[in-house]
């Protein structure tokens, strides 16, 4: 069975007929929009959409952080001013 990862559902038919209602109703929270109870789509604000892609990319910016830090021992020092 798929996980719905929503505290809110609404069924595709329901969502078709007035989105903008949908949208108001969720008060700002991220709802799950099913087809045959099954979750088709997720509907979030751009904000929280906004705010995801920064998180994915601050994560995306730790593990290349970490990676280059085990490189440590193969870096070759250089002046800064020389550059």
């Amino acid at each position: 069975m798929q996980a719905v990862l929503s505290d809110l559902t609404v069924s595709m038919s329901e969502f078709k007929k007035n989105p903008a209602a949908v949208l108001r109703d969720a008060k700002h929270r991220p709802v799950a929009v099913l087809n045959h109870n099954k979750a088709a789509f997720y509907m979030i604000e751009p904000a929280l959409f906004e705010a995801m892609l920064e998180e994915l990319a601050d994560q995306k910016l730790a593990r290349t952080v970490l990676a280059r830090m085990g490189e440590r021992a193969s870096a070759v020092e250089v002046d800064v001013d020389a550059i």
